[in-house]
C-alpha cells in the first residue's frame, strides 16, 4: 500500500459517501441494490441476485417476497426451468429506481457545484481509478463467495 493512501481513510470515505447518498425511504441498502441490479440487468433469477448482492438465498427470497408485496418486483415462471422463477421490475419498481437515481444526481450536482474547480477536476481524474477499484472489489467478493 502506498504510504499516502490509507485503507482506513478510504473505507471511511466509502461509508460516508454511501450514507449521504442513500435515501431513507423504507428500503434497505440490499433492497435498493437489488432493484438497481434488476433495472440494469433486466430479468434475473433469485440465486443470481443472492450471489450478486452477497446474501444468502433465504435472505434474498425474503427480500424478494417483500418487494413483490410492495408491487416493485414481478415474479414469473422461468420457461427454461419450471422449478425457478424469473424476477423483473414492475413499472412501479422502474419508476422508484429512476426517482432514486434522479434524487442522487440532484444531490451530487448540488454538492459538486459548491466545490472549487480544482477539487472537481481532481474528483473527475479519480473516477476511472475508483471504477477499477470497485470492479476489483466486486471480482474479489465473487472469488470469496466461491
Amino acid at each position: 500500500m502506498p504510504p499516502d493512501l490509507s485503507v482506513t481513510d478510504l473505507e471511511a470515505l466509502v461509508l460516508r459517501l454511501g450514507s449521504v447518498t442513500t435515501f431513507r425511504d423504507g428500503l434497505s441498502r440490499t433492497a435498493a441494490a437489488t432493484l438497481s441490479r434488476l433495472a440494469t440487468s433486466g430479468v434475473a433469477r433469485l440465486t443470481d441476485l443472492a450471489v450478486a448482492e452477497g446474501v444468502s438465498q433465504p435472505s434474498m427470497s425474503s427480500l424478494i417476497a417483500r418487494l413483490v408485496d410492495r408491487g416493485l418486483v414481478r415474479r414469473e415462471p422461468d420457461p427454461d426451468d419450471a422449478r425457478a422463477a424469473q424476477l423483473s421490475l414492475t413499472p412501479a419498481g422502474t419508476a422508484l429506481v429512476a426517482e432514486r437515481r434522479a434524487q442522487r444526481t440532484r444531490r451530487l450536482d448540488m454538492a459538486v457545484s459548491g466545490l472549487s474547480p480544482d477539487d472537481v477536476a481532481r474528483i473527475a481524474d479519480a473516477v476511472p481509478a475508483l471504477t477499477r477499484l470497485a470492479d476489483a472489489l466486486r471480482r474479489s467478493s465473487k472469488e470469496v463467495a466461491r
